[in-house]
């Protein structure tokens, strides 16, 4: 080698060791948690046999939630703790002792998100800074039924503002209240939403269960990206008052937890029908106290199941993680017919139109509910509020609340056209009619892809998702974990027809059982 080429050598060498290396993930330790990856019969095993009290129990999570939340890898899945939830478990460890037990859900810690009120010293705030102080004046049906029941609600928890309806580039799991929520498997990855923090708190070990809501894909697809289990009810099996809203036709509160078992045993709890919200009157003899009655290991034996196509293509390692589901499921005695599309027309435009309506009647609604001490009265007030404000509109701006004021009232023919041929679409021309023709018991497609990497610029990267289906016709939904694309988390969607949870968590269940793919986020931190 000439004394020319020797020094090009060197100076290459030099280039190329000075260059940055890729950081390898790295796990981050924190304390072991007595309960982690506990379900709910292990949680009440621990009170019959005397382990430990339901006071031990919320202040451990507690503890937890200022360990893993507030501190370390700051997760932001927590919006506000309950001052009172020590209180309340010491309250219902005194029943308990008495042999009042209230049932499964006794002194279970739930978080909810936080556009759910509740009547207490928690505010509900939607993640809006104009919100900040709001105290609603009564409980949401949400959260009376689970008060009833003894669950402990210890937190509310961080969402995509306005549950994701507010503007374009939104970052999901950001809001001016709580700031962003990181997804616990890799933190650079974002939960998605807009239950954003309910499902981190469950995928966290924050919590034992967490409600969140969903108008489109926000149950599912954070219950996809997070590795947990998510179940949107057919609209009006659980009751939205108290909840703020979005879409009456489509609007619906949900549970998510670790397991189908547990979502079943809260979804049991949250039914009922309630006189101040009309869709649950549909409800009536269609609902159970006790959706555990419905999981069967052999679940699948004999099911038809159709197999929707259009998220397919999208992503390499999604379709190959679903056709590993598709050879499981046919394992086990189900026959899988594969269906291409299920709306005849794209009613997307149809239901965003609906949305716009139904948002501004809703808020306004619900700004009048709270009484005369609020800093917004309504919609237009809510508007002017961000405008003036310095964090609301920093990343992303406002313009789905301002084309829904310039919306007429409910009463508009362009309105009742639209929602009319959305449903007629969505069902009897949609699922029924798809579900119907093949003599399906259910439809199953990946629930979304990896979680992309959180960008406040641009706002999210959905790649692909199948919750549209069943969220504008109103209809069941369930997620449960499929598996893994290097350390995050993809789902599989079991939806159907209205009230037909039932099959579908025997569906879920029996999945679930035989593959049990859900496994703890490790908090990785990466480039």
């Amino acid at each position: 080698m000439n004394k020319m080429k020797f020094i090009l050598v060197i100076h290459l060498l030099l280039l190329i060791s000075c260059q940055p290396r890729p950081r390898e993930a790295q796990i981050t330790e924190f304390t072991a948690f007595r309960f982690e990856e506990q379900d709910i019969a292990q949680i009440q095993q621990g009170y019959k046999d005397g382990s430990y009290t339901i006071k031990e129990l919320v202040q451990t999570y507690l503890d937890r939630i200022e360990e893993i939340d507030k501190n370390g890898p700051r997760l932001n899945s927590i919006i506000q703790i309950n001052p009172d939830a020590l209180q309340i478990a010491e309250d219902l460890d005194k029943e308990m002792r008495a042999g009042n037990i209230r049932g499964p859900m006794h002194g279970i810690p739930v978080v909810l998100k936080d556009n759910i009120d509740t009547r207490d010293n928690m505010t509900t705030t939607a993640g809006s800074r104009a919100l900040m102080g709001s105290h609603p004046l009564k409980d949401s049906f949400v959260a009376r039924q689970l008060k009833d029941a003894g669950a402990i609600i210890i937190a509310k928890a961080n969402l995509s503002e306005w549950a994701n309806f507010r503007g374009e580039l939104s970052s999901s799991g950001w809001s001016g209240v709580g700031g962003q929520t990181k997804n616990p498997y890799i933190l650079s990855r974002n939960p998605c939403g807009s239950s954003s923090g309910s499902a981190v708190a469950i995928s966290a070990n924050l919590t034992m269960i967490a409600i969140g809501t969903e108008t489109n894909g926000s149950i599912v697809c954070p219950s996809n990206n997070n590795g947990i289990v998510g179940i949107k009810p057919t609209v009006g099996l659980v009751s939205r008052s108290g909840v703020i809203p979005i879409s009456d036709t489509q609007d619906t509160p949900g549970p998510m937890a670790r397991t189908v078992r547990d979502a079943a045993i809260c979804l049991g709890v949250l039914v009922g029908v309630d006189s101040t919200d009309n869709k649950t009157l549909a409800s009536k003899g269609k609902y159970y106290s006790d959706y555990t009655r419905f999981l069967k290991e052999d679940g699948l034996k004999g099911k038809k199941i159709g197999l929707y196509t259009k998220p397919f293509g999208k992503n390499y390692k999604v379709d190959k993680l679903m056709n590993e589901a598709i050879e499981y499921l046919k394992s086990q005695g189900v026959e899988i017919v594969e269906i291409d599309e299920i709306s005849k027309e794209n009613v997307g435009n149809l239901s965003f139109e609906i949305m716009l309506y139904e948002y501004k009647d809703g808020l306004n609604k619900y700004f009048n509910s709270l009484g005369s001490d609020v800093p917004v009265k309504n919609l237009e007030d809510l508007i002017e509020f961000n405008l003036l404000d310095s964090v609301e509109l920093k990343y992303f701006n406002q313009k789905y609340l301002e084309m829904a004021q310039e919306k007429g009232d409910l009463t508009s023919a362009v309105y009742k056209e639209a929602l009319a041929n959305m449903l007629n679409a969505c069902r009897e021309e949609g699922i029924d009619r798809v579900m119907n023709e093949h003599n399906l018991d259910a439809i199953i497609a990946p629930t979304g892809g990896p979680a992309w990497k959180t960008d406040l610029i641009n706002g999210d990267s959905f790649q692909l998702g199948s919750s549209s289906p069943a969220a504008r016709a109103g209809y069941p939904n369930i997620t449960v974990p499929m598996g893994y694309i290097d350390e995050l988390p993809v789902g599989i969607s079991f939806f159907g027809r209205a009230w037909s949870e039932p099959i579908l968590l025997e569906i879920a269940y029996a999945y679930e059982f035989g593959t049990k793919h859900r496994k703890a986020p490790k908090f990785l931190t990466s480039d």
